[in-house]
């Protein structure tokens, strides 16, 4: 529950080994995004939490739409501080997209004792290249009136990926679909998202600028070679603001990072939190 209580869905893959692992997704969707990476740490011992941001997945919708940045960064506190006192230890953050931008926010602006072990940014910068996040939301705003199978929305998933190789079944897209009362499949989270959350998002782009700039914790940023959303331009600059982060570009990849290359992601992930 968070403090406004909305409720968030949260999901657990048990591990013995510490500092554990909590997942933040991206923008527009759900926690079902890390299900392959958080099962694939899990088997290496890891403890990894994942969850649905407000708004998204399982988790509650606001009342009259009404969502702010300010929510997000306060639910994903909560969230880590819940992991910490539980296991006695800062937890490290992977954050993909929106859930690293939020992780920056959360550790640069905190006072005190780091609310991380550490922070894993999976292709996402303080700078985001314009193209690409446009071409995200283009995706998410193409269907308002939703699907009216299972099979039309793979199709519709299949020219927005052409890169990926297997074409979604209905099991895969039953996590991160709901049926409305007339029968159309729609997306598992609000679209009300679309008008307060993306029209904050530029406003709040020197606040991440300070806030990575504040950040000591160990960093790695792992980007997709392929991807549209960060580019060599957007790493040189946050390398420069964060000199002691490490980074690992994963050549085959886009911006889906743990989609498009899981083992490899989860590889570079384990051996990261290895060396902390």
């Amino acid at each position: 529950m968070s403090r406004d209580g909305i409720s968030i869905a949260v999901e657990r893959w048990p591990g013995s080994r510490r500092p554990s692992l909590v997942f933040a997704h991206g923008f527009g969707q759900t926690r079902h995004a890390w299900t392959g990476a958080a099962r694939s740490l899990a088997e290496r011992g890891f403890d990894a939490t994942t969850f649905d941001a407000r708004g998204h997945g399982e988790s509650d919708r606001v009342p009259g739409g009404d969502y702010h940045m300010e929510q997000f960064v306060a639910d994903l506190g909560a969230v880590v501080a819940r992991r910490a006192s539980e296991d006695g230890v800062a937890p490290v953050l992977v954050g993909a997209s929106m859930g690293g931008l939020l992780g920056l926010v959360v550790a640069g602006e905190s006072e005190g004792v780091a609310p991380f072990s550490a922070l894993v940014l999976v292709d996402i910068t303080p700078r985001w290249e314009t193209a690409g996040v446009e071409r995200i939301l283009g995706f998410m705003r193409a269907h308002p009136d939703g699907f009216a199978s299972y099979d039309e929305a793979a199709t519709a998933i299949e020219v927005y990926m052409p890169h990926r190789r297997e074409r979604k079944t209905e099991s895969q897209l039953k996590p991160l679909m709901r049926q409305d009362e007339t029968g159309r499949l729609r997306w598992h989270w609000d679209p009300a998202l679309l008008e307060g959350v993306v029209a904050e998002s530029e406003r709040y782009q020197p606040r991440l600028f300070a806030a990575a700039a504040r950040v000591q914790v160990p960093v790695l940023l792992l980007s997709g070679g392929r991807s549209d959303v960060v580019s060599r331009d957007t790493v040189d600059e946050f390398l420069r603001l964060v000199p002691h982060a490490r980074h690992v570009a994963l050549s085959d990849a886009t911006h889906m990072v743990a989609g498009d290359a899981n083992d490899t992601f989860t590889r570079e992930i384990a051996a990261f939190v290895e060396t902390l």
